[in-house]
């Protein structure tokens, strides 16, 4: 069964992916979706008093949660929920954003007398994290308050979600202007290896929680195509510390 409510005070991508979060973790709630209006869909496996939802959001009191309607059915279609859309459509951002890196990365190698795979990946890797810090920084707060829902190190120190997205900057700048190669290869096989952990616990656990990966712009769910992009990270860094 599915019930409509209404939440309020939801301002941004990150309060739809806190409220989210928060309601999916309550017994017998079998999906939730959430919209920048504050209308929210709830698919519960049994009835679940509406009090008992509000208790789920005690620590964060600025969001009030209402019923707004009687139970439907069946649950509407929403742009929420990617596991009603196609593959290339729900990661449509992501795999444009990772397409263009490696077409100018490619096209910089291909244009010079040999192809240098150690600066390829160098190249890379500015691209990818000058980009993705670009969209972090957007919605800074939005970003921190999302990644802290599934990053064991945000978790535990919440301004750690801050300090991240500048940390994607300074690595995308180190890795740019080629500095220091030994320190940003160790700081990013580090940096990702600790956010990963919270990727695979999230897919694992099957849990439906929006990826932080490009901040608050785009919803994409968490999913194997995140873990790949981690580890892909991770492996580059890695192998640029081995044969540097």
């Amino acid at each position: 069964m599915t019930h409509n409510y209404q939440v309020s005070n939801i301002t941004c991508g990150g309060c739809v992916a806190k409220v989210k979060g928060m309601l999916e973790k309550l017994p017998d709630v079998t999906a939730v979706s959430v919209h920048l209006d504050g209308q929210t869909q709830i698919t519960m496996s049994r009835h679940i008093a509406t009090a008992d939802l509000q208790a789920a959001l005690v620590d964060y009191p600025k969001y009030q949660l209402s019923e707004k309607s009687v139970v439907m059915p069946t649950p509407p279609a929403t742009q929420d929920d990617g596991a009603e859309r196609g593959f290339f459509e729900t990661y449509k951002p992501i795999l444009l954003i990772l397409g263009y890196i490696l077409l100018v990365t490619l096209a910089v190698q291909l244009s010079r007398p040999s192809f240098d795979w150690m600066q390829w990946m160098q190249h890379f890797m500015a691209g990818f994290f000058l980009v993705f810090s670009f969209f972090k920084l957007l919605n800074l707060k939005g970003f921190a308050e999302s990644y802290a829902m599934y990053d064991v190190l945000a978790k535990k120190i919440p301004v750690w979600g801050y300090v991240y997205a500048f940390v994607e900057l300074g690595l995308g700048i180190a890795y740019l202007i080629g500095y220091q190669p030994f320190i940003t290869n160790s700081i990013t096989v580090i940096v990702m290896t600790i956010s990963i952990i919270g990727v695979l616990q999230s897919v694992l656990n099957k849990k439906k929680i929006q990826c932080a990966c490009l901040g608050t712009v785009f919803n994409l769910p968490m999913s194997t195509v995140t873990i790949i992009e981690d580890a892909l990270m991770i492996v580059m860094g890695a192998s640029m510390l081995l044969l540097g």
